[in-house]
């Protein structure tokens, strides 16, 4: 039995993939035992090594919390500023205008080009050299400003392609019904296109909170990842534990994320397959009622 995108697997293609999976399984098993014995001969499976995360509440209330918020301030605010200026940005190269057009192309392609990290360190010495902004919160300042200029760069790519992939007739049905550019671009186009935009959006959001630990770790920016370095240090080199422990809270930040993005982009997509206001039984008999009595 064939399909459009494959052929079916005959017997030998089928034994040959049970084995490769396998395989593949069992070196998935010998990698995770070589981890655990590895870890547990240096000690760093020890209770004592990690008992402090379950006992006490001081690393909580002392290293992650401050961190965390750290982390969740810099990346909202990011992402507040990101979001809307790479929708104008995106928006803006697909201007019918050149001097609009073609400015703002270079603008996307030049911050999008730059690692987010030297962004970062060259808001940190703009900081310093040309503002009043104090010591204390230039790291703030040059990690959110590096994450706005790339991230925003990127969205735009992602406005972009999400309306071009809409198809033409979207915007010629528009025009034909009076519309200008600008309205068929808010009232048409943008909305359909933000359902399809939605998983790549959520994806870039996702790196945007990843990547404030790229401040943690060269601008002293103290984050969740800074206070991992410090809290290993005040437990005596606990440098496993800390960090499994910031992961497992990373994973469980854009889990979270993600769900929430999931949920909303099944719920615009109902929204749109909805065709109106629904007919109750009642209605529609007596919808009929009345189309007998007129024959």
């Amino acid at each position: 039995m064939s399909s459009v995108l494959y052929d079916a697997q005959g017997p030998r293609a089928k034994r040959r993939n049970i084995v490769f999976t396998a395989v593949f399984l069992v070196a998935i098993v010998a990698l995770l035992w070589w981890v655990y014995t590895t870890l547990d001969e240096k000690g760093q499976l020890d209770w004592d090594k990690w008992k402090m995360f379950f006992t006490s509440g001081e690393p909580w209330s002392t290293y992650i919390w401050p961190g965390l918020q750290n982390t969740l301030k810099a990346a909202a605010l990011a992402m507040v500023i990101a979001l809307p200026l790479g929708a104008v940005l995106g928006i803006a190269r697909l201007s019918d205008h050149a001097w609009v057009r073609v400015p703002v192309s270079i603008v996307v392609e030049f911050f999008r080009s730059i690692p987010v990290l030297v962004l970062m360190i060259f808001g940190l010495a703009l900081f310093a050299e040309y503002t009043n902004v104090s010591s204390e919160n230039r790291p703030l300042f040059a990690v959110v400003t590096g994450l706005v200029l790339y991230n925003a760069s990127v969205l735009a790519e992602i406005v972009r392609a999400g309306i071009l992939a809409l198809p033409k007739g979207q915007a010629e049905g528009a025009m034909a019904i009076g519309l200008r550019k600008g309205q068929s671009m808010r009232l048409i186009l943008l909305p359909q296109a933000v359902t399809t935009m939605l998983p790549a959006i959520v994806s870039q959001l996702v790196v945007i909170l990843k990547d404030t630990a790229l401040g943690g770790a060269v601008l002293t920016f103290p984050d969740l990842l800074a206070s991992a370095n410090t809290m290993s240090g005040y437990y005596g080199a606990n440098v496993i534990a800390s960090f499994t422990v910031i992961a497992v809270i990373y994973i469980a930040l854009n889990f979270t994320l993600t769900t929430f993005a999931s949920w909303l982009e099944r719920r615009l997509r109902r929204a749109k397959k909805s065709t109106g206001a629904v007919l109750h039984a009642d209605d529609v008999e007596t919808a009929d009622a009345g189309t007998v009595g007129k024959i």
